[in-house]
């Protein structure tokens, strides 16, 4: 580009001077002919993707009559427009300009349109010292003044439009966005603008499309992506492709917002084109309810400003000028006041630029393309513009862009209606509050997300509860039952504190049952934590006791019972303190397992979040439904343990129950009851623990299947342990014989060793007796022997040899009766 502006310099220089030198020799030879012209060279898009030219050219031309026949404007001065289309096509644009720079006269001033082809203008314009005033351009890539040092434009940046619409986002509550460009410099730049802005009020892009010609691709992605709040910028052609496809993707309706820029022709999606295969009717319903942000064009006030005329007086003369066309088919309607005032602002700055200029020894008309002098009091008389015109006040910041009020619309039936005003210099928003919308409000920006927490049924909760309150009245008629007859010798046979043991961890275990039970519906989420450490204190400790006490009888008679008969001899005698002591040791060790858990690694709520669900109806939210449990960080890695731990012991209890199912001892009477207890117990607990944690996800099928099996456990331990000995003590009575014969002894005595040293009396005593009619008979016997052996002594006395030979008497020992005995038979 600065390479073909040197050529064109340099080619200009030599026209140019010809050109000074030919008006030099006219007004020495001849006095003044009237207005000196001065000549402002324009580009006006009739067609292409802005066909702004269609009513800013007439708006221009109507500027330009009035300030000619100003006598207080120029009053010696004619401004002329040299004009061309530029279809807004900046290829187009650079053959019109070679044009306008090249061909006489000398244009004072360029006025481009379209922000793609002021772009080209006005990089170019330094090289041959030009002023450029934009009418129809909002790039906001020409506020860079180090790129454009003479460019000014009476149309605001685009970037105007991002205060307002991030204003909008917050006022509805909006934190993601997406976007769609096409492919432009001045919507990339407007766009790099307004991700700056978003991120600085916490706002997120989360998509962001762009194309060239064919939107077909980058809308389909949006709605893939779940876009809701979309941010089009684009030409308004594009903008009929773009929503033809909008219909086809149904991209639309109430879970959807379209920010349009709001320079479009009122009715731009009515227009036929033949680019795209929608209807006018599907058109239209792809655009109802997009919102505007426009940049206010027309002055919303009945004032006069520098024309003279009203914003409504000059929209009068504009529709007769157009020849009674219809607005909404009129390219630049909207932004006919911009090209009015801009016509304006440059006659009131070169009318500020005649007395300076003057002092100096320079005049308007002496302006050439290698005079920055002139071009600098120009520059300074339109940065110092401030006037009133038919668009509102017309004043240019640093960058040479106007500052203006931001225009908020709505497509409401088909037509626009004004919701709002904001004025970015003070960040005032003016709300109307008539804004429409196909919901009951403005959408969500995201699909809205519910957090549902599953709770346990509560039909079953009681349910169970009702059976698990009953085991607890069970458990505790048993257990008044035992106690109360615990002297009796059959319950003292089957150990009854261990039994006792039996039914209190019974009822804890079933106790465990409403805390499994109670979840977030019925506590605070601060205490659930404490809901959970019941749960497993009640659980553990319930097992240790109920099961412990099992255990340990059965393990018991297997010690005794199937070892060597020296051994058993031995370990027959049974001390009750050791059994109590086994059982203390098991449930040692669960308090000790379950402390160091709860210190190490304490039991705390977790949240689990499963895949979400759409409820019924054409609803634009969905359902995260919620489980709450209890848990730790290493859950995993303690439960092993305790399973590992409790499955070894349901083992061992299993084994020893089968090895003891055929021995039969009155010490503990009740043991075969007690191994189909365990039996009962393990099967139980064995199938329950994997199947619970395969359905922690279903709290109803957990719970369920938890608690019935705690129940049904607990409801045969205490039938098969209690209800026969309550049976054989009703039907036989034998508590009733018992207690009188603890009467008649007056023995208050329940203890099995005092029982058992008064058997042993008796049975000492009867063996006494037998023993001293033994040894009576033993000494009658050996009197009869004593006189048998002196008779044969006299009978052989005679021979000797025959007493020699003859055999020893009988000896007997004193101490072995038994011996006696078989003699005597």
């Amino acid at each position: 580009m600065a390479g073909l502006c040197q050529t064109l310099l340099r080619r200009s220089v030599l026209r140019h001077s010809l050109t000074l030198t030919l008006s030099v020799l006219l007004s020495c030879c001849c006095p003044a002919l009237g207005k000196k012209k001065l000549y402002i060279g324009a580009l006006f898009p009739m067609s292409g993707g802005w066909p702004g030219g269609q009513a800013c050219l007439p708006s221009a031309q109507m500027a330009l009559d009035l300030v000619n026949k100003r006598t207080d404007i120029l009053p010696d001065y004619e401004l002329e427009l040299i004009h061309y289309d530029s279809m807004c096509d900046p290829g187009e644009a650079t053959k019109l300009l070679y044009d306008l720079l090249y061909t006489e006269p000398i244009k004072i001033v360029l006025m481009p349109g379209c922000s793609s082809v002021s772009t080209l203008v006005a990089e170019a314009a330094r090289m041959w010292n030009l002023i450029v005033l934009s009418y129809g351009s909002s790039s906001p890539a020409l506020s860079n003044r180090q790129r454009f040092p003479t460019f000014f434009r009476t149309h605001p940046s685009a970037t105007l439009h991002n205060p307002t619409r991030v204003q909008l986002f917050q006022k509805w509550k909006w934190t993601k966005i997406a976007t769609i460009q096409q492919t432009t410099e001045v919507f990339t730049s407007t766009l790099d603008d307004l991700e700056e802005r978003v991120k600085e009020a916490g706002i997120e892009i989360s998509v962001r499309q762009s194309f060239l010609t064919d939107p077909a691709v980058a809308v389909k992605n949006l709605k893939r992506q779940d876009a809701r709040i979309i941010v089009g910028l684009f030409y308004e052609t594009e903008a009929r492709k773009v929503f033809c496809e909008v219909y086809k993707e149904k991209l639309y309706g109430k879970k959807y917002v379209w920010f349009l820029i709001g320079w479009y022709a009122d009715n731009w999606f009515k227009i036929k084109d033949p680019s795209i295969n929608c209807t006018v009717e599907q058109m239209t319903e792809a655009v109802e309810g997009h919102v505007t942000t426009e940049i206010v064009m027309l002055n919303p006030e009945t004032v006069r400003g520098a024309s003279n005329l009203t914003s409504q007086e000059f929209l009068a003369q504009l529709m007769s000028k157009l020849g009674g066309k219809n607005p909404e088919e009129t390219g630049g309607f909207q932004e006919a006041p911009l090209a009015y005032d801009a016509v304006w602002a440059l006659a009131l700055a070169l009318n500020k630029t005649v007395g300076p200029l003057k002092a100096k020894g320079h005049r308007l008309e002496d302006f050439n393309y290698n005079n920055r002098d002139i071009t600098a009091e120009i520059y300074r008389a339109m940065n110092t513009s401030s006037f009133e015109g038919v668009s509102g006040h017309v004043v240019f910041d640093a960058q040479g862009s106007r500052m203006a009020w931001t225009l908020i619309e709505q497509l409401q039936g088909g037509s626009y209606k004004k919701i709002g005003y904001y004025d970015s210099t003070k960040g005032n928003l003016s709300w109307y509050g008539n804004d429409k919308w196909i919901g009951s409000g403005p959408p969500a920006d995201q699909t809205v997300v519910i957090e549902e927490f599953r709770y346990l049924s509560q039909k079953l909760f009681v349910t169970v509860s009702v059976f698990a309150g009953l085991g607890i009245l069970l458990g505790i008629i048993c257990l008044t039952f035992n106690i109360y007859n615990s002297n009796v010798r059959y319950i003292q046979n089957s150990q009854p504190y261990l039994n006792n043991m039996t039914a209190v961890g019974c009822m804890m275990a079933l106790a465990a049952v409403f805390p499994l039970g109670i979840d977030g519906l019925h506590v605070h989420r601060r205490q659930f934590p404490v809901v959970c450490q019941f749960r497993l204190w009640l659980l553990g400790l319930g097992f240790s006791l109920a099961y412990g006490s099992m255990f340990t009888k059965i393990w018991w008679v297997h010690t005794v019972f199937t070892k060597k008969d020296e051994k058993k001899d031995k370990r027959k005698h049974l001390e009750p303190w050791k059994l109590y002591a086994t059982v203390g040791v098991l449930l040692g060790i669960d308090v000790l397992s379950l402390m160091i858990w709860q210190i190490v690694d304490p039991l705390h709520i977790t949240v689990e979040k499963f895949t979400r669900e759409a409820p019924k109806g054409d609803l634009d939210v969905l359902i995260q439904p919620l489980l709450e449990h209890c848990s730790s960080e290493k859950m995993n890695t303690w439960l092993g343990v305790v399973y590992g731990y409790k499955g070894l012991l349901l083992l061992l209890g299993i084994f020893l129950a089968y090895e003891t199912k055929s021995i039969s001892t009155e010490k503990i009477n009740d043991h075969r009851a007690v191994g189909m207890a365990i039996y009962n117990v393990a099967v139980l607990c064995m199938i329950t623990a994997p199947v619970t944690m395969i359905l922690s996800s279903q709290q109803d099928a957990s719970f369920a299947f938890a608690s019935l099996a705690i129940v049904f456990s607990v409801y045969i331990t205490l039938v098969v342990l209690f209800v026969p000995k309550m049976r054989r003590l009703i039907t036989r009575g034998e508590w009733q014989s018992d207690a009188q014969e603890t009467m008649k002894t007056g023995s208050s005595t329940n203890n099995n060793d005092e029982e058992k040293s008064r058997q042993l009396e008796r049975e000492n005593k009867e063996l006494q007796k037998i023993i001293q009619e033994k040894e009576e008979r033993v000494s009658e016997l050996r009197n009869q022997l004593s006189e048998r052996q002196a008779l044969r002594s006299r009978r052989r006395a005679s021979t000797v040899t025959n007493q020699n030979h003859s055999p020893p008497p009988l000896s007997i020992p004193h101490s072995d009766p038994s011996r006696l005995q078989l003699l005597y038979k």
